[in-house]
């Protein structure tokens, strides 16, 4: 489904100096698969997140998404397959604060070709915010709900179409581990239910096992990793003095 060839993605500094971010990413996802990303800070995870989801171009390299070359696309087809193909779970959350988690979660109606979506995008937005345990919140605004419930409802959000491409960045980094263990279950089931690919970035060794395959991120490389390296770069301390360029 997804195809990355030798794609590189450098940022320029407030000085003007370039900061190399990706240097030759190659990666395949197929449908239905779960993979894991992890690495220290700063190694450019939320960069390639990027790339996949067509919020950004690779500066090189090739990117075909249905053996579709994604810079062959226009910025209006781009728009229209992300919003229709990929759901989004960041970790900022980005949800709208004037409007209710309801609201939130029907968003992604907004770019279905189906008008019927629109006539039903309450009912199915509020059939998920129950499937995350957040019915009885739906409607909160997000300024009134835990960091944890803004999460859910991100995560709900990200569901709601049953996109082919689940992108999730530390989608647990703010629930406790029980919690967070439902969500991924979640993941996975609706990632099962629509054969759709699920990429995860996590921190979590625990979340990082769930994994079909783990793939470590260093020095602008996707390398596959053995356990012990996976420990080590989910444990490693954060390299303050790297930019990621999100």
């Amino acid at each position: 489904m997804l195809t990355l060839r030798n794609v590189h993605r450098t940022v320029i500094l407030q000085n003007g100096d370039p900061l190399p971010i990706l240097r030759g990413i190659d990666l395949e996802v197929s449908a239905g698969e779960h993979l894991g990303i992890v690495g220290q800070s700063g190694t450019g995870k939320s960069t390639l997140l990027n790339i996949i989801g067509m919020l950004d171009l690779p500066d090189e390299g090739t990117y075909l998404f249905d053996d579709v070359d994604v810079a062959t696309l226009s910025e209006g087809a781009r728009a229209r397959l992300r919003g229709q193909q990929f759901g989004f779970i960041f970790q900022q959350f980005n949800l709208f604060a004037s409007r209710s988690a309801l609201d939130n979660v029907a968003v992604p109606f907004l770019y279905s070709p189906n008008p019927a979506d629109l006539w039903t995008r309450h009912d199915q937005a509020l059939a998920m915010l129950e499937r995350v345990g957040l019915a009885d919140r739906a409607d909160a605004m997000p300024g009134h709900l835990s960091g944890g419930e803004q999460q859910r409802v991100a995560i709900a959000r990200a569901l709601v179409r049953k996109p082919r491409v689940i992108l999730a960045d530390e989608p647990t980094g703010a629930l406790d581990r029980t919690t967070g263990a439902i969500v991924i279950d979640l993941l996975e089931e609706i990632a099962a239910e629509t054969e759709a690919a699920l990429v995860v970035i996590t921190h979590d060794p625990a979340v990082a096992a769930r994994a079909d395959r783990v793939l470590e991120i260093a020095d602008g490389r996707l390398h596959a990793p053995r356990e012990r390296d996976v420990l080590a770069a989910l444990s490693a301390p954060p390299q303050h003095e790297r930019e990621e360029g999100r």
